[in-house]
């Protein structure tokens, strides 16, 4: 009988000490995907200086894009959490997107083989970003499950885990896209 509680109090240490590492791993993975958001992030941010800097040069009408481009940069880089700074970032991606859609009136500006350049490596990076997005997303939600079932959540309880927010695109980005309103403009 002694034989059996001595052996009984083993396996649950055992148990208890895997799903500790298991939870710990998690996390880690969570803060790992985190800062490949964050490095994507920063690529973007030195892209968007060099990209202002070109369109500046050919775009004197578009000075309000390009200052909230600027502001929202300045407010992205500064944001205490991860949180406020994809809010921030998804205000800065509309900007953007509202930045190509004037370049369109600036020939000589699409054809300065350095804006073509920076366009390319901008999409390239949001590409990265996507897929950065997507790996985050995922490490949340292995660390969330992990959180919530049993007898996991008795050990995160324990050592204080809280689930954390999945990234999620805006309310704006998820709408359909309006094909008749774009043919018409």
């Amino acid at each position: 009988m002694e034989t059996f509680i001595i052996g009984l109090i083993a396996v649950l240490v055992v148990f208890g000490i895997l799903t500790y590492n298991s939870l710990v791993h998690k996390k880690a993975n969570v803060s790992n995907a985190e800062s490949g958001i964050d490095v994507q992030l920063t690529k973007r941010q030195d892209l968007i200086i060099k990209l202002v800097e070109v369109a500046k040069q050919y775009m004197k009408f578009e000075s309000e894009t390009l200052t909230q481009i600027v502001k929202l940069r300045t407010q992205a880089m500064q944001a205490p959490s991860l949180n406020e700074r994809m809010q921030t970032e998804n205000q800065l991606s509309n900007e953007l997107s509202k930045l190509q859609i004037s370049f369109e009136n600036y020939p000589d500006l699409k054809t300065n083989t350095q804006f073509i350049e920076i366009q390319r490596a901008l999409h390239e990076i949001e590409e990265q970003l996507a897929a950065a997005r997507r790996t985050f997303n995922a490490a949340v939600t292995a660390y969330n499950v992990a959180l919530e079932a049993f007898p996991s959540s008795l050990m995160a309880s324990a050592i204080g885990y809280q689930t954390k927010p999945l990234f999620v695109a805006e309310e704006k980005k998820r709408e359909d896209v309006d094909m008749k309103k774009l043919f018409n403009s």
